[in-house]
């Protein structure tokens, strides 16, 4: 069931251990930009998180030695304000301490972040809007995964033979694993010219163990505009799955 099933973007928050999430984010991605004039932003943020007041909120951009600060607020009585100039568009990560977060798109606008127990949300701006609804939906495809699970354990449990719930269960994951890689394509696609699209394809593509191409991945590809399909990390990923796919295949003659 190889396909982009997507592991990260997940908005939902363990805050009570160090609110360990995405760990698997911007770290290996290069800036996606979209050039533009300098241009104002402002973040307004909110807790309801009692326990992180005090706490430091850092935004990151990626660059080639690693992660880059940009800029940094204080929790105070559940709420955090940011603001300054960019000079372009690009796919940011909200730190806490050393903990990537959350990602989001820092761009020309209000940005407005919400913190809860088991979420956490960025809108107000046109890419941080569309961003924030993907997730929504991803989330709950993930629920809908987890639910699969806890079914599987309860049949296990009531002494139906292993055959059905094999059968059952490869059904309803087939199916979920189809949504899941339409909806990342779908995404991917509706974002072919602007950040979203090459991040969120990079990020999705980290998730595998190696760099590796499948069916939806070479479709995300082949019907891409070239400015997708030129962009630095797109490209060097794709150069690498290919080597791989070629290495995989020599092994099995």
């Amino acid at each position: 069931m190889i396909g982009l099933y997507i592991v990260f973007l997940s908005s939902k928050l363990k805050v009570y251990q160090g609110m360990r999430m995405n760990k698997l984010f911007l770290s290996v991605l290069a800036p996606l930009f979209l050039a533009s004039c300098a241009s104002e932003y402002q973040i307004e943020g909110s807790s309801s998180v009692s326990r992180l007041d005090g706490k430091m909120l850092f935004v990151k951009m990626p660059k080639s030695d690693g992660m880059v600060k940009v800029d940094s607020a204080e929790i105070i009585h559940g709420l955090f304000t940011m603001k300054g100039e960019i000079d372009s568009t690009y796919i940011a990560s909200l730190y806490m301490d050393e903990e990537s977060i959350m990602p989001f798109v820092m761009e020309q606008g209000n940005i407005r972040i919400k913190i809860e127990n088991t979420n956490i949300s960025v809108v107000g701006t046109p890419l941080n809007d569309r961003l924030n609804d993907f997730i929504v939906k991803k989330n709950s495809l993930d629920d809908r995964a987890y639910e699969l699970e806890r079914l599987e354990s309860r049949l296990i449990m009531d002494g139906v033979s292993q055959q059905e719930i094999d059968e059952q269960m490869n059904e309803e994951r087939n199916k979920l694993s189809d949504e899941m890689n339409a909806l990342a394509k779908s995404f991917i696609q509706s974002n072919y010219e602007n950040v979203l699209g090459p991040g969120v394809f990079i990020l999705l593509c980290n998730s595998f163990p190696y760099p590796m191409l499948t069916p939806v991945v070479e479709e995300i590809v082949n019907e891409a505009p070239e400015c997708f399909q030129n962009n630095m990390m797109v490209t060097e990923y794709m150069q690498v799955a290919r080597e791989n796919m070629k290495k995989i295949e020599a092994s099995e003659y």
